[in-house]
């Protein structure tokens, strides 16, 4: 797709952003979302051939909507200043890993996944693999191609001591205590262009694979 259109698009929209500029520049934003949606089917096809066990996907349920749920936000602002769209099942509702990307008006394109928000039962279940099966997230973290793109767990957001019923000694108890379990990297693509965006996209989400092929064991887990 043409990505510096829709960053220049994007930026126009975070400075205007209100319905009548938005409006006025509808034909653009129709276009680039045409692009943006050939953009995700692709690099679906690209996916499920190295991740057969993602689920089925829906092209149309991948793409996140430009406009923003208000009812319960201070900010009243109608518009997302982003393309982003989520790849997994649907089905599961956010229970199963899945992967994301977004290109925001900024230029930054940020790509990676996993389980993010997971709900009390999909995080015990995960905190308790962890416990019992230390040496399964040993062998995600040095794996070359994991480690090399995304650097190990991404650390957005984690307790500041044990959860209720593991041990501070625990083995790898600060991946214990983290509420989120995803990988991400960024790239800014005003400084380095993507020639294959699809491509880049899909090779990131390759090397996401073990952290995907793990988190699917430890969800499968029944918590108890």
């Amino acid at each position: 797709m043409h990505v510096n259109a829709l960053i220049g698009f994007l930026d126009g929209l975070a400075h205007n952003n209100n319905r009548p500029w938005f409006v006025w520049n509808k034909p653009a934003y129709d276009i680039l979302r045409q692009e943006f949606e050939e953009l995700v089917g692709d690099l679906i096809a690209r996916v499920v051939r190295f991740d057969p066990q993602l689920g089925p996907v829906e092209l149309k349920k991948s793409l996140f909507r430009i406009y923003r749920d208000t009812r319960f936000s201070k900010d009243k602002t109608p518009y997302k200043t982003q393309f982003s769209a989520a790849i997994g099942d649907r089905s599961k509702r956010g229970l199963a890993p899945g992967y994301y990307f977004h290109i925001d008006y900024n230029g930054i394109l940020l790509a990676g996944g996993g389980v993010y928000r997971p709900d009390p039962a999909t995080l015990l279940k995960i905190r308790r693999h962890i416990a019992a099966h230390p040496e399964a997230l040993t062998r995600l973290l040095r794996t070359p191609r994991f480690k090399r793109t995304y650097g190990g767990l991404a650390e957005e957001e984690a307790l500041a001591r044990p959860p209720k019923g593991f041990a501070a000694d625990a083995p790898h108890i600060d991946a214990i205590k983290l509420k989120h379990f995803f990988g991400i990297v960024e790239v800014d693509l005003t400084k380095h262009p993507s020639k294959d965006l699809a491509g880049d996209l899909a090779g990131y989400f390759r090397d996401l694979l073990p952290l995907m092929t793990w988190l699917r064991a430890a969800t499968a887990g029944k918590a108890r």
